[in-house]
């Protein structure tokens, strides 16, 4: 490992003590780095602005800083066990290349406040890639909401209940995301704030030109205590997780359907091959494996959100528990963005079985129309739903699944579904939020 940052004269330090204190730093600043790097660069112009550093230092400092984002990029910079963690290496790349002119980089600022930057930028680009994802998958149901409506079973307590379609069952999953790409844009300007100059949480004895780093870094607002800087480090990576795990257990849901679905015990819904795997043992198997794991997403985010929530039994100020939150961000947000960027190319590939799903829907699924005509004709409901209930076996004579879909006026159901308003809604989010 390369010199700490932090070494003084006539401290000792252990290999093993060294080791437990980085952890798996090192490895998870790689998804950081470039992110620490575009804040240095904002860090130095903020430092010329106040006139610590010259132009010419400032342009020498930048042009390395850019040179490491490339070398990083195309893999002869590797962030590994020789550096403490990404911002050390930073540092350590500009003193190797500039001598004393890298160790000015530091002015002003610390690993607290450099770490808060870097995973601030990161998640915002999660929470951009959410929203776009979830525009992508309530954009693909409106479509075939729009386009197909099969008569199917609709379920309650998983037994049949009402006749349902599979457009009322594309446009349940179109809203429910359009409201999770609403979620992340909100909660993506919930976190929109720059800590950059906070230093250790106590600010320092600089005139740093913080608004001039907010707007270089595209954030929309300067986070304004130091103090708060450090205590909304975990609040806001919950902040985002829960935002991500709305979704998720949104797409758990669907998962779920789609498992009963596949199944030839319903039969409703093929997958297309690439969604699908084979036994290892039995020839005559396809699995439907991506849904399975897909239903599996929401356990790591929830376990990402629950990891920073313990760790958050924290007075004010910086305190090295804080570091564990890196990695339950890190693995929440690939395993919930790995499964839901799927989803949009699932939808649009799946097929349904129109005959299993008609002969699925039994006459006495048709009690409820007949006893809300009973109603509507004058009789109390209550003695309405006794009388359908005494004659289930022949409620349905004479109906069809398409006339007790029709007769569904109320807002939102099979005869007025409103597809154009969710579309509205969905054209209404911000299509890239900054």
């Amino acid at each position: 490992m390369s010199d700490l940052l932090w070494q003084k004269a006539g401290v000792q330090s252990d290999q093993r003590v060294m080791r437990f204190l980085a952890g798996d730093d090192v490895l998870l600043d790689r998804e950081f780095f470039l992110h620490d790097i575009e804040a240095s660069k904002a860090h130095v112009e903020g430092l010329l602005r106040i006139n610590l550093l010259t132009d010419e230092e400032s342009q020498s400092l930048v042009r390395e800083l850019d040179v490491l984002a490339a070398d990083f990029g195309a893999g002869t910079f590797v962030l590994d066990e020789r550096f403490e963690d990404g911002h050390s290496a930073i540092e350590a790349r500009l003193i190797d290349r500039l001598g004393a002119l890298g160790g000015k980089v530091h002015t002003g600022r610390s690993r607290n406040d450099q770490i808060l930057v870097a995973t601030r930028l990161w998640l915002k680009q999660r929470l951009r890639d959410l929203h776009e994802i979830c525009r992508n998958v309530a954009r693909v149901c409106i479509e075939r909401a729009e386009r197909e409506c099969w008569p199917m079973p609709g379920y309650t307590h998983l037994q049949r209940a009402v006749v349902s379609s599979t457009a009322m069952w594309f446009a349940g999953i179109a809203e429910s995301f359009v409201d999770n790409a609403w979620r992340a844009q909100q909660t993506l300007a919930l976190i929109d704030a720059n800590p950059l100059g906070t230093a250790a949480g106590f600010g320092v004895n600089l005139a740093l030109d913080r608004e001039f780093t907010t707007q270089r870094l595209g954030f929309a607002r300067m986070q304004v205590s130091p103090i708060y800087a450090q205590l909304s480090r975990g609040k806001f990576e919950m902040a985002a997780l829960e935002a991500l795990a709305a979704a998720v257990l949104d797409l758990r849901r669907l998962a779920w359907d789609l498992s009963l679905f596949t199944t030839s015990e319903y039969g409703f819904v093929n997958l297309p091959g690439i969604f699908t795997t084979g036994s290892s043992i039995m020839p005559n198997k396809r699995n439907p494996d991506v849904i399975e794991l897909m239903r599996a997403s929401y356990a790591s985010v929830a376990a990402a959100r629950t990891e920073i929530e313990q760790l958050l039994s924290l007075p004010s100020g910086y305190q090295r528990d804080l570091q564990v939150s890196k990695g339950a961000i890190v693995h929440g947000f690939h395993r919930g963005l790995a499964a839901l960027e799927l989803l949009p190319d699932l939808l649009a590939g799946m097929e349904w079985n129109a005959d299993a799903m008609r002969k699925a829907i039994e006459p006495a699924m048709h009690a409820t129309d007949v006893a809300i005509e009973a109603a509507i004709a004058g009789m109390p409901f209550r003695e309405a739903y006794r009388a359908a209930a005494d004659s289930t076996g022949s409620a349905g004579a004479g109906r069809t699944p398409e006339s007790s879909l029709a007769a569904r006026t109320s807002p939102g159901a099979a005869a007025d579904p409103r597809i154009a308003q969710l579309r509205e809604r969905l054209n209404g989010l911000i299509r890239s939020p900054a």
